[in-house]
């Protein structure tokens, strides 16, 4: 009963006949994305990461490796990304200090705080 008056607002007036029951088949009919990971140990993995999102795909993207090897070469890396994403018009954030997430043309990046109900 709590979720019910959570999505509810309280009403009590509202009984099962209310809701609709929708099926597998009743649902529209549209192509998964993608969501890959990769992992760049050095400036040449970029190429990769390109290709996946040239290809339509999200891209959540370790950069843990990299950050400890060669801090300049990282920035590079991400740098090649970046471009890649505006000349695609995507998006490109980092997720915490060890992953980034590249975006295709059709998704964005929501920076904002999911908030707890």
């Amino acid at each position: 009963m709590p979720l019910k008056r959570k999505l509810l607002g309280g009403r009590e007036d509202i009984n099962e006949d209310d809701f609709l029951e929708i099926t597998h088949e009743d649902m529209p009919n549209i192509d998964a994305i993608s969501i890959k990971v990769a992992k760049i140990n050095d400036y040449g993995d970029v190429d990769y990461v390109q290709k996946a999102v040239r290809d339509g795909n999200i891209v959540f993207v370790k950069i843990k490796a990299l950050k400890e090897k060669d801090m300049s070469e990282l920035k590079r890396a991400i740098e090649r990304l970046r471009k890649t994403v505006t000349a695609i018009n995507g998006d490109i954030a980092g997720i915490d200090e060890n992953f980034i997430v590249v975006t295709p043309s059709f998704a964005r990046v929501d920076r904002s705080n999911i908030e707890s109900f």
